[in-house]
């Protein structure tokens, strides 16, 4: 019972994390301890003691990820401990790259993140073999080639309405 408040406790951490706290809320108020749910309470307890010593930011990014945890059904919150699990097996620098990545995820604006959301639902539905294919292709550009491939490919994109669409690169291959 303990073990499983402490992995549920350590998930709706990690989802706090994950969230970040956003530069445009660095001057917003903290989250008063009284005005958790009562849920929220409870998956934050131990924090009780010290919740009015916390920056204002990691309140909120904790109340947000224990109002979210709530939120999960079971086959979710199973999920999310697979996940945090084999994240915690990562080797450290994999793991910072990873919380690197999110971040630079986190401050693109809403338009960026739902294009790249929309890139990653595309490359999915590609066959793996394709999916390979353009793997190997990116892992052979260089830095500045990948940039501009980047770039062109949001151009492009932006032109044919947030790419949504098929569409062809530039090589004449399907995209």
């Amino acid at each position: 019972m303990i073990r499983t408040h402490l992995r549920n406790l350590a998930l709706a951490l990690l989802l706090a994390v994950a969230a970040g706290a956003r530069a445009d809320e660095a001057a917003a108020p903290g989250v008063p301890w009284q005005e958790l749910s009562p849920t929220q309470q409870q998956l934050l307890s131990r924090f009780a003691d010290d919740w009015g010593r916390l920056s204002p930011e990691r309140q909120r990014a904790m109340a947000r990820g224990a109002a979210r945890w709530s939120e999960m059904s079971p086959e979710q919150r199973s999920n999310a401990r697979e996940r945090w699990q084999r994240f915690r097996e990562l080797p450290p620098e994999e793991r910072q790259r990873r919380l690197d990545r999110w971040q630079r995820f986190r401050d693109l604006s809403p338009e960026q993140r739902d294009h790249v959301r929309d890139s990653y639902r595309r490359f999915q539905s590609l066959p793996p073999e394709r999916r390979e294919e353009l793997r190997e292709r990116w892992r052979e550009m260089s830095p500045s080639e990948r940039r501009r491939a980047v770039r062109d490919r949001m151009h492009d994109d932006r032109d044919r309405g947030h790419g949504r669409g098929g569409g062809r690169g530039r090589d004449g291959g399907r995209r």
